[in-house]
C-alpha cells in the first residue's frame, strides 16, 4: 500500500469515528489552514494555488453554515451572520486576490477555532 493511500485511508478512518464535536473543529483546522495557504500562495503571485483554496475554504463555509441550527442557541443568528460575512470576503478575496481580505478572514476564524476546540476538549473530559 501507498503513502498516499495509507494517508487517505487514515485520515478517513479519523473522519468516521470523530465525535461531531471533533468533525467541527476538525472543519476549523482545515479552513484555517486553506487560508494560511492562501495568504502565502497569494504573497508568492500564485493565483491558482491561492484560488483552489479559497475555493476549498468556501465549500467550508457552507458547510459549516449548512450544519448550524440557528435556533439552538442564543449566538446562532450572530454566527450564522459571520458565516455570511466569510463566504462573501473569500469570494472577494479571491476575484481581487487581495490577501488582507484572506488575513482579516484568518483573524476571524482562529479565535473561533480555538474556542470550539476548548469546548470540545471540555465536554470529552466531562462526560469521560
Amino acid at each position: 500500500m501507498s503513502t498516499a493511500s495509507l494517508r487517505a485511508r487514515y485520515l478517513g478512518d479519523a473522519v468516521t469515528t470523530a465525535s461531531p464535536q471533533q468533525l467541527l473543529v476538525m472543519l476549523y483546522d482545515r479552513l484555517a489552514l486553506d487560508l494560511a495557504r492562501a495568504g502565502t500562495a497569494l504573497e508568492a503571485g500564485d493565483r491558482e494555488t491561492a484560488s483552489e483554496q479559497l475555493t476549498h475554504a468556501q465549500d467550508i463555509v457552507l458547510e459549516l453554515r449548512s450544519s448550524l441550527v440557528v435556533e439552538a442557541w442564543e449566538g446562532g443568528p450572530r454566527l450564522a451572520s459571520l458565516y455570511s460575512w466569510l463566504m462573501t470576503e473569500l469570494v472577494q478575496a479571491n476575484v481581487k486576490c487581495d490577501r488582507n481580505r484572506v488575513a482579516s478572514c484568518l483573524q476571524v476564524v482562529e479565535p473561533l477555532r480555538d474556542a470550539w476546540r476548548q469546548a470540545a476538549t471540555t465536554l470529552a473530559a466531562a462526560s469521560a
